[in-house]
């Protein structure tokens, strides 16, 4: 084994400690103020805070909101100086390009913000482009820089939009500036309801030359979008935009407001440079406990109710006469215990039964998904306590694949847009014979078009 193999196995064993940035960012006022909040928000929850697993959630939580609001200690004018370079232009009746009147888009810049509704992120597709003057042209990659700085903060969709189009504007001067974001968020979860898709704002700013919508610079700007299904008739006004557009305002469930809980979450807004008392954050407390409170001591409908009366097992029947039955895409919401971010998708569960016996109720394995999903989770013990709770119920051979979008993967750290987890739970015959799961799993839609988001 060579050195650096040994330094290896010797980091494995003893566990990697804290990097220096993480030691520093953990002694900071700001990052205690965040841990002491997130341990009212777990015990409110009714959680032990020192479990583990969650015993260093509050610090985890703290980490995750201090770098996905980090634009707040940012400034556009240290990243636009020095980036604008010189490029000779079309002279006045010739025509438009390069660094006088030749448009320039860069599309498809992946963010996400969080929802100043309800404290929860939500992803941003941004296309921005600007109309270059003074025979000086900016460095493509500050476009996304500086529309990063306004993404992390707390936000609203349209003032995003407004903000990275003013300071673009201010920045370099040039004839115009256009911003279009679609935006998407994920919706608030009801246990008695069908899968939710996501809530969808599509929103535009304008200023110089794209001020009036109508002009030949938007139109050669949308020209260049088409392709990604954005036209300017799709694009709302602003008057019928509303300022509501976080699902928050649409929940049914109003929890009563654990006063605790309230100043933890407004402590929270406190330390991330925000003031509570902003009018755009005056029910954001409430917001956020509304949903977080999903997570905590949900009832198993029926779980208890005569199950074995419904499943007719014939207890002498031979493993050569069972066959597999299968629920496919029954949806799931949960929380992630480690950084308390949304994460959600979609179970399949496989099991073997006697030929002509009743297959277990499509409603009482949902019911299973919702029990063990409203909880603070993680998904590999999500895929276990599944596939035990149905074999258990059943006496028979379990397998389920769970697929789920993490919010964690794409608000902090690696921010890796669209990538999805699977976990595979076996049980019984399915552990032992491949061709079982082989045929299990076929039977599975593809996750593109199975309807996860």
């Amino acid at each position: 084994m060579g050195s650096g193999e040994g330094h290896f196995c010797i980091e494995l064993e003893n566990g990697t400690k804290l990097g220096g940035n993480d030691l520093g960012l953990e002694k900071e006022p700001k990052t205690i103020a965040i841990e002491d909040a997130v341990k009212v928000l777990l015990q409110g929850l009714g959680e032990d805070i020192n479990r583990e697993g969650i015993k260093k959630t509050p610090f985890r939580v703290a980490k995750a909101l201090r770098d996905g609001t980090r634009g707040y200690e940012q400034k556009v004018k240290d990243i636009v100086q020095g980036a604008l370079f010189p490029e000779v232009g079309l002279h006045d009746g010739v025509g438009h390009a390069g660094g006088a009147g030749g448009l320039v888009l860069v599309r498809d810049l992946d963010f996400f913000s969080y929802c100043e509704s309800c404290l929860l992120p939500f992803q941003v597709k941004c296309h921005v482009g600007y109309v270059p003057s003074g025979q000086r042209v900016l460095g493509l990659s500050k476009l996304s820089r500086v529309a990063d700085i306004f993404a992390k903060r707390l936000q609203d969709p349209q003032r995003l939009a407004d903000e990275v189009c003013s300071a673009l504007h201010l920045g370099i001067n040039p004839a115009g500036v256009a911003v279009v974001l679609q935006c998407l968020h994920i919706p608030f979860p009801n246990p008695d309801s069908k899968h939710q898709g996501w809530i969808k704002a599509l929103v535009s700013s304008g200023s110089g030359v794209f001020r009036n919508k109508n002009s030949d610079a938007w139109g050669d700007y949308m020209g260049l979008l088409k392709f990604r299904g954005v036209t300017v008739e799709k694009i709302p006004t602003r008057d019928s935009m509303g300022n509501n557009w976080c699902p928050s305002y649409a929940s049914s469930e109003v929890v009563a407001a654990n006063p605790g809980m309230v100043a933890a979450v407004a402590s929270i807004l406190r330390s991330l440079g925000e003031d509570p008392l902003r009018k755009e954050l005056e029910e954001t407390p409430g917001h956020f406990l509304n949903w977080l409170i999903n997570f905590r001591n949900t009832k198993l409908n029926g779980f208890t109710c005569g199950i074995k009366a419904l499943l007719k097992h014939d207890e002498e029947c031979s493993h050569n006469h069972q066959q597999i039955h299968s629920e496919l895409n029954l949806p799931f919401w949960s929380q992630c215990e480690h950084h308390l971010l949304p994460f959600h998708g979609v179970v399949h569960i496989g099991y073997l039964c006697p030929e002509g016996s009743n297959p277990i109720e499509n409603s009482l394995l949902q019911s299973i998904v919702h029990f063990y999903g409203f909880k603070l989770q993680v998904q590999e013990r999500l895929t276990r306590q599944i596939a035990e709770t149905v074999s258990s119920i059943s006496g028979r051979d379990t397998m389920v694949v769970v697929e789920a979008y993490h919010t964690c993967m794409i608000s902090r750290g690696i921010e890796k847009f669209g990538s999805n987890t699977a976990t595979i739970a076996v049980l019984g015959r399915f552990s032992t014979d491949p061709a079982a799961r082989a045929m299990f799993l076929e039977r599975i839609p593809n996750s593109a078009t199975s309807g996860i988001l």
